[in-house]
């Protein structure tokens, strides 16, 4: 794979121990989830979305909106104390992206960040290297 655009990887564990289900919580009639995804797909940046995740369901509700989900996170990387940097190298490995210039993390929680700010990030990250 090799690309100009960066690629969008949105981490989305089943699991949560303070509020259960949490990415798939509907907040103006829209899971957390499907909040992300469409605010990646609107900045236009992005050449893929991928959302690494260890639950079918959020699985999914991704592919209706629009990313892709190639495979289902493993159970040793699905813990409340897995590292978000080894989610992201595991995803990076697993769809083969590591020749890919630039990779962006979008939380499902970010849902006030806009696709002009993920433009905005994407072209200060590109200008200053």
């Amino acid at each position: 794979m090799n690309s100009n655009k960066p690629i969008c990887i949105i981490p989305a564990r089943g699991g949560s121990k303070r509020i259960k289900n949490k990415n798939l919580l509907k907040i103006n009639g829209k899971r957390l989830i499907e909040h992300a995804i469409h605010i990646a797909k609107n900045s236009k940046i992005f050449s893929k979305i991928i959302v690494t995740t260890d639950s079918k369901k959020i699985a999914r509700v991704s592919i209706a909106a629009g990313a892709e989900v190639p495979f289902l996170r493993q159970n040793k990387l699905s813990g409340s104390y897995v590292t978000i940097k080894d989610t992201l190298h595991d995803c990076i490995y697993r769809v083969n992206s590591n020749n890919v210039e630039y990779h962006c993390c979008l939380f499902p929680t970010a849902v006030l960040i806009s696709p002009n700010d993920l433009k905005s990030a994407y072209l200060n990250v590109k200008k200053n290297k």
